[in-house]
């Protein structure tokens, strides 16, 4: 099973690594940075939680009809969670829905507590364009981005270490608004996890 990226554990061969070392075959590139450039560029409309996880699932969605304004297919749901927990937004939110037209949709939802998220899904995931939401702090915010090396071995096999997390705190527009979360320095028991959405015609 793949080490949880949030664990401190091996950062002494993570440092080696950054750094360009080569052992047993191994080829390590230097420090990548992937983010997602086109996400909206919203803010919330207050600082309190509940504004900014609708302005954050508006960033991840990025479609009007589906969330979460006034006659949006989740606009119930949304009202309805826990703004401070990321599983009980997974737990509202997924599922099926309709449009404000009668149509159905049906939101799919990977939740993901520190020990179960791992560098190459990550990467796979934002490569992808699909941001997650991130909880850290009591906080969410929507990530954008990440840096990593990737690293491959005599067999070919590819590796990767996450060292930031690039974030965007929506209850601000200026330069508050992109922050980082280090794993090797900030404690990542503060971080309740990953919520990756999706919304798929039924």
């Amino acid at each position: 099973m793949a080490r949880s990226i949030f664990f401190r554990a091996g950062y002494v061969a993570v440092a080696c690594l950054a750094a360009g070392c080569l052992a047993n075959g191994q080829v390590t590139y230097p420090e990548q940075e992937l983010r997602i450039h086109d996400l909206p560029s919203l803010t919330a409309r207050t600082t309190h939680s509940s504004d900014v996880l609708v302005t954050s699932l508006e960033i991840v969605f990025n479609d009007k009809e589906i969330c979460c304004g006034k006659d949006s297919a989740l606009e119930d749901s949304v009202e309805s969670a826990d703004p401070k927990s990321l599983k009980d937004i997974a737990g509202k939110l997924q599922g099926r829905h309709l449009l404000s037209d009668g149509r159905p949709i049906m939101i799919t939802e990977e939740y993901l507590t520190p020990d179960q998220v791992n560098a190459g899904h990550l990467i796979y995931m934002l490569r992808e364009k699909r941001a997650p939401l991130m909880m850290w702090n009591s906080h969410l915010y929507v990530v954008a981005g990440v840096t990593y090396v990737e690293r491959i071995d005599d067999s070919d096999e590819i590796s990767y270490a996450v060292h930031k997390f690039l974030l965007k705190d929506v209850r601000f527009s200026d330069s508050r608004r992109e922050i980082s979360f280090d794993r090797i320095t900030e404690d990542a028991g503060r971080v309740e996890g990953l919520l990756f959405l999706r919304a798929a015609p039924q």
